[in-house]
């Protein structure tokens, strides 16, 4: 498998490559240039298969002869290692559930799989010393930061913007030390992702530190995205139509990589972007025009992304026609009013507990059932409720309880570096 460049002034390279350098040299994210199927035989066994076994049939394509069947394997079961239930919540509705891992969140998965794969690459002695550098908005900074922790060989460098994660957040990302350190920004995610992207195009640094990228727009943190989707059609009621499928989106890594599924023949129906205030991509989807926009702050923070990188990989796979787009891709908007209103309800009458992300979603869902007639849908519940205590315990009138996994980083010193939005101060840091 080789990976072009969506900006296109750069030459072709393998998984190792794309994986180890995070972004072309022009500055573009990496695309496969062909997209797998998924075979008839598997689709068929799909039901009677081990998370293992999905993640290697799936991945190996991708993967290609960058790393042997028997350790893609291995690395496969570690980065899965723990369930993903689909749950039913209400009549028409069931979630599955991403946030079991280590760090209770989605994107465990994708962070356990680039953490080991650069491992292994550091292991054969052909690439040097790491820097990951990585912007989060939430949850990121935390799965990369455990799937990274101790990793020989990689140093990982998280910018996250000071005060607007919520405190279990910011515990996982600020408490772990070792090789991991974390860069609190005055400022934005967007400010936090701008920051990163110009270090990547900054000659001086590219001299002095070998950078990469832990976020959606590295490959090896994107494309294991497609394994819920795979996990979830393995628990979706057998003969049923395939299901609406709504995602809760920020940067659009996650619903990209859904799309992609689809597309290589996992059965699934409709998607839909569930966006909070940050609407760049439902306005696109209604105008055909895109337009970033500074980010608003929202109680579903992972989400307050105004310019989602990842967008550009869906134009990309829909080959930048507007109408096939629409025919599987729509989008809503969902206000913090609308949020805490769906977890109300849905705590009162059915007694599940979703956080603001699966909320969104809920609530998108919600209103498309309601204008298509009732059709089966699915949401993923991409985080714990325990990392949003302001919105959710005033509903439940008590605290959440605490998994063990939280349990564990209580009482932990705080270690961050204050950093202002400023490219001149981060790469003073950085050299």
């Amino acid at each position: 498998m080789k990976y072009y460049s969506l900006r296109h002034q750069s030459p072709r390279v393998d998984f190792r490559t794309a994986t180890v350098t995070g972004q072309a040299p022009d500055g573009g994210l990496y695309f496969p240039e062909t997209l797998p199927k998924l075979l008839p035989g598997f689709l068929r066994e799909l039901r009677t298969l081990s998370k293992a076994t999905v993640a290697l049939n799936v991945m190996q394509p991708y993967v290609g002869n960058a790393i042997p069947a028997a350790d893609l394997h291995g690395i496969c079961a570690e980065a899965v290692d723990f369930e993903f239930p689909l749950v039913p919540v209400a009549a028409g509705v069931a979630a599955l559930e991403l946030f079991h891992g280590p760090t209770l969140a989605f994107k465990d998965v994708g962070a356990r799989f680039m953490s080991r794969c650069l491992g292994y690459f550091a292991q054969r002695g052909d690439t040097p010393p790491v820097t990951v550098l990585v912007a989060t908005s939430g949850d990121t900074g935390g799965a990369v930061a455990s799937g990274f922790l101790g990793v020989a060989g990689v140093e990982v460098v998280i910018l996250y913007p000071s005060g607007k994660v919520s405190p279990v957040q910011e515990q996982q990302l600020t408490t772990l030390g070792q090789n991991i350190t974390a860069l609190e920004v005055q400022g934005t995610f967007d400010d936090c992702q701008a920051l990163v992207k110009q270090a990547f195009q900054d000659a001086d640094l590219a001299k002095r530190r070998f950078l990469t990228s832990a976020n959606s727009i590295n490959v090896a943190r994107w494309l294991p995205q497609q394994l819920y989707y795979c996990f979830a059609a393995q628990q979706w009621p057998e003969g049923a139509a395939p299901p609406v499928v709504v995602v809760p989106s920020g940067n659009f890594g996650n619903i990209c990589a859904g799309l992609l599924a689809r597309a290589s023949g996992l059965p699934l129906g409709h998607f839909i972007a569930a966006c909070n205030a940050n609407e760049p991509v439902p306005a696109y989807l209604r105008t055909g025009t895109f337009t970033p926009r500074a980010a608003v702050p929202t109680f579903s923070n992972a989400m307050d992304v105004g310019n989602p990188s990842n967008f550009v990989r869906i134009l990309e796979l829909f080959d930048n026609d507007l109408t096939k787009m629409r025919a599987a891709l729509g989008a809503d908007t969902v206000s913090d009013a609308d949020t805490v209103a769906a977890i109300r309800q849905v705590w009162n009458e059915h007694g599940y507990l979703l956080d603001p992300h699966g909320a969104v979603a809920y609530t998108a869902l919600r209103r498309y059932q309601a204008e298509h007639g009732e059709t089966g849908g699915m949401i993923l519940a991409t985080a714990h409720p325990v990392k949003f205590p302001n919105v959710v315990e005033p509903i439940l009138g008590h605290a959440v309880q605490l998994p063990e996994v939280v349990q564990a980083l209580q009482g932990r010193a705080k270690r961050s570096v204050p950093l202002a939005v400023d490219f001149e101060a981060l790469k003073a840091f950085l050299l």
